[in-house]
């Protein structure tokens, strides 16, 4: 009979792996030959795809509230294009560094999610940074168009604080991503700025629906970072990574993450009392509510995926409809 393997806790873990490399964030050890060269698919699962509604829904609402504050029959397709591209390239490129940097910190070392390119073994750190590059370039380049088109000179500083600030979540000495401050970022960039800065260079203005839109979706883009810091929350605190989520605990994440989830639909709910067609964003609540449920009943980290996937969806109802409400 084969012996009974000991179950490690993820301090031992890390500690394990870290004591095989020889020292902890060690790129050049991160740099050596992987076991198994990362394919196409691992180089798509680390993009993270299910995250990009994040990026999708400020674009798709600040266009909206755009196009109901423009001259009618006016729509920017290119700025919105743009706007759109940089969104996308920005997310895209925070996920690499994220995986760059958690892998090179060893992090990553005993997720329990899923699997990471450099964390994981498939590939070296040096190609992740320079995709997480790549994309940060693209996203400058469409910055730079949008610049020209829209003529708005201080654009650009908008962008390179966004690149800035998307780096240094999990990258540098002191990432504020370690800190607790995740959720700022999140609600900033993928919230008020991103949706906000869409509307601007459409129509060179600010209405009040766009502001209640982007504090809804960022709410909802926060709900998605919560739910994936509860699940780590045990990794994270035995790595020295301080989310807001191990700070507070478990117990409260679950009731904030409720509450970053829900009361954007009571946004939704003050809007319908000016465009009626956004009661339609409620239904949204159909997959919230079971979302919210499962979370607090969860029992394993693959409940906490599925929540996630939730969420993913839950931001792709509300800035649809609530889009929708504001074009018809």
């Amino acid at each position: 009979m084969a012996p009974r393997q000991q179950r490690l806790d993820p301090a031992t873990t890390i500690a394990a792996n870290r004591q095989r490399r020889g020292r902890s964030g060690n790129p050049a050890y991160r740099d050596t030959p992987p076991p198994r060269t990362a394919g196409w698919r691992d180089w798509v699962e680390g993009a993270r795809i299910r995250t990009l509604p994040m990026a999708l829904a400020p674009v798709l609402i600040g266009t909206a509230a755009a196009v109901r504050a423009g001259d009618p029959g006016e729509f920017h397709w290119v700025r919105a294009l743009l706007c759109l591209v940089i969104a996308v390239a920005l997310q895209i490129g925070v996920n690499y560094a994220n995986d760059y940097s958690d892998g090179v910190r060893g992090t990553d070392d005993a997720r329990v999610g899923p699997g990471r390119l450099v964390g994981g073994g498939l590939a070296p750190a040096s190609a992740v940074l320079r995709v997480a590059l790549g994309f940060f370039g693209l996203a400058a380049i469409a910055g730079v168009v949008l610049t020209v088109v829209t003529g708005i000179w201080w654009l650009p500083l908008v962008g390179v604080l966004a690149i800035v600030a998307a780096w240094f979540y999990t990258g540098g000495r002191r990432p504020y991503g370690y800190l607790g401050f995740g959720e700022v970022f999140v609600f900033l960039f993928f919230g008020l700025v991103a949706t906000l800065g869409t509307m601007y260079a459409q129509v060179g203005l600010l209405s009040q629906e766009a502001w209640i839109g982007a504090i809804g979706g960022g709410l909802i883009a926060c709900a998605a970072l919560e739910i994936n810091n509860i699940r780590d929350i045990e990794q994270d605190r035995a790595a020295g990574k301080r989310t807001l989520s191990v700070r507070i605990g478990r117990t409260a994440s679950l009731v904030l993450f409720c509450l970053q989830l829900l009361v954007p639909f009571a946004l939704a709910a003050l809007l319908a009392i000016f465009y009626p067609l956004a009661w339609g964003a409620l239904f949204g609540l159909l997959i919230a509510i079971p979302a919210c449920l499962i979370a607090v009943t969860a029992t394993t980290p693959k409940e906490l995926i599925l929540v996630l996937k939730l969420v993913g969806f839950v931001q792709i109802v509300f800035s649809v409809l609530l889009s929708a409400a504001l074009v018809l």
